[in-house]
């Protein structure tokens, strides 16, 4: 499959494609009439990739996750560690969130009582 094919038929985004090639993970991907070429192994990782990314890891934190994925088995608790550490992030962002709504819901409410000053 061609770096277009995936863009139109996956919805990979060329910029993904170029890290994905830049970090030396596509062992796989030869060209082939001027063109990458794409297999299963490589679709499954690249979309590992758009999982990560969705999910909030910076582009240096992909990286390190997918070559420590590549070495296998023995980097498992490396890779917890990261997306426990991702996740408690996350769970701090929602926190926070959940504050501000509310604080916003309080607001509404006193507006609509006529109990705000204003």
């Amino acid at each position: 499959m061609t770096a277009e094919e995936l863009i139109r038929r996956y919805g990979i985004p060329p910029k993904i494609l170029a890290e994905y090639r830049s970090w030396g993970l596509c062992g796989a991907v030869q060209m082939a009439m001027e063109d990458w070429q794409y297999n299963d192994l490589d679709l499954e990782r690249l979309g590992t990739i758009m999982a990560l990314h969705d999910m909030g890891f910076k582009k240096d934190e992909v990286e390190q996750y997918m070559k420590l994925l590549l070495k296998g088995e023995s980097t498992k608790t490396e890779r917890l560690k990261m997306l426990d550490k991702q996740r408690n992030e996350t769970l701090d962002e929602i926190h926070l969130k959940e504050k501000q709504l509310e604080r916003m819901d309080y607001l509404r409410t006193e507006i609509r009582s006529g109990s705000s000053q204003n």
